[in-house]
């Protein structure tokens, strides 16, 4: 494994002939990904998503299984907690076995750098000292696996904001809009500062972000403001990730919950650095889709608009590529989640049919998970069906689907039409 790492640290041609250096044919992204959560919960007690699932010891198991699905990309979270030691040092001993045999399985990662936690010696994502370590880290990351093009620096940053700041479930538990804006805020600017340290090093590389997308509907005359407000809100990290100015009630609300002048021309600046290497990565579940009571509560409704519906309105202030980098459901037996797979995948056909550059679909994740029912809150152990396979690895009605799509539609052009709006492309 030793030799295969040290030919793809000096071999691109290697990487030219699976289709992905210069000039090459890029072909839609079919995708799944390993879960990899790892927050830090009640008690300070680590989740950790890649044990609780077994890969640590079923990794070979679970990439052979990708590869047999047809999902060629692979969105993969190695455990950054368990590598970044401390300011400069690093332990690569997982990732300098696992990525070369992602490559020889014939896999492509999309490799997701920071995925809801960070090293005990951080602390939480209210360290505003953490960005220009975790800088340093992707570029040591990205010099050391010279031949990884795709990137996902900071997986979900409103979502993981609002879990660790707002809600208190997660790393520092704080409970406030200032926390929530906070954190935020940090991740937002670890993101762009790792996608600065990683294109001095890799100028082609590919940013593949994931954030939840959301829709707040009005159910309720009273509510309208508010909808309105959450509904801007929610663009709120590409706002950030591409210079954009936010609207006047976000902008208000962030620098009310301390944020500064400063930091919003700092953002607004280095996110236009890099948008044109960014693809705007969308994760959609039944649950993002909300009404509001007149108390303010969230009241999930499931897939009302559905996806391709809300993706237009991202797509209309953005004008980016997208990928549908998160979606599944549990399966409770009644064919829910090869249900949800067809109704989402053809959500995909029908805006790339339309001209709207989407360039990837994902089910998240390969295997079943554990305790997302309560999003990672306690320590139950209760398996939730929304994997392509079980957790004992064995084939899912939805996998096969998922198969079948794959090997029909997996050499399709990753755009099927380009039209004259889309700034820059995945190449």
């Amino acid at each position: 494994m030793a030799s295969t790492l040290a030919q793809l640290q000096t071999d691109h041609a290697h990487e030219t002939a699976r289709g992905l250096g210069p000039g090459s044919r890029q072909t839609l992204l079919m995708a799944t990904g390993i879960e990899c959560s790892y927050p830090t919960t009640q008690g300070g007690r680590r989740r950790d998503e890649l044990e609780d699932t077994g890969h640590y010891q079923r990794w070979r198991e679970d990439f052979a299984l990708c590869s047999l699905l047809g999902a060629r990309y692979v969105r993969y979270g190695p455990p950054y907690y368990r590598m970044h030691l401390g300011p400069g040092r690093y332990d690569w001993s997982f990732t300098d076995e696992v990525l070369p045999a992602m490559w020889d399985e014939g896999l492509v990662p999309i490799v997701d750098l920071c995925h809801f936690g960070v090293p005990d010696w951080v602390g939480g994502f209210q360290n505003r000292d953490w960005p220009p370590h975790f800088a340093e880290y992707a570029a040591a990351f990205a010099e050391r696996y010279p031949w990884i093009k795709f990137y996902t620096p900071v997986n979900e940053m409103y979502l993981c904001a609002r879990m660790s700041g707002k809600l208190g479930w997660w790393n520092e538990q704080e409970k406030s809009e200032a926390a929530c804006v906070q954190a935020h805020s940090v991740q937002c600017r670890a993101s762009l500062l790792a996608i600065e340290a990683i294109v001095r090093r890799r100028p082609d590389a590919v940013f593949i972000q994931s954030e939840m997308t959301q829709a707040f509907l009005e159910r309720w005359p009273e509510t309208r403001k508010q909808v309105e407000f959450r509904n801007n809100l929610r663009f709120m990290t590409f706002d950030v990730l591409y210079g954009r100015a936010p609207s006047g009630d976000v902008l208000e609300y962030m620098l009310d919950n301390g944020s500064s002048e400063d930091e919003q021309k700092w953002f607004a600046d280095r996110g236009s650095r890099y948008a044109s290497q960014c693809v705007m990565g969308m994760d959609y579940y039944w649950n993002n889709e909300c009404t509001l009571e007149p108390g303010g509560e969230e009241r999930e409704e499931g897939s009302m608009l559905g996806w391709a519906v809300i993706a237009m309105e991202y797509y209309r202030r953005y004008r980016r590529p997208m990928m549908l980098t998160e979606t599944n459901v549990v399966d409770r037996g009644g064919g829910e989640a090869r249900n949800w797979l067809l109704r989402t995948w053809h959500q995909v056909q029908n805006l790339r049919h339309n001209g709207v550059p989407v360039i990837g679909f994902t089910w998240y994740s390969l295997t079943d998970q554990v305790d997302w029912d309560i999003q990672l809150r306690e320590f139950r152990g209760e398996v939730n069906a929304n994997g392509l396979v079980s957790l004992d690895r064995k084939l899912r009605d939805v996998g096969r689907v998922f198969q079948q799509l794959a090997n029909s539609y997996g050499g399709e052009p990753v755009i099927r039409i380009l039209p004259p709006s889309l700034c820059g492309s995945v190449e």
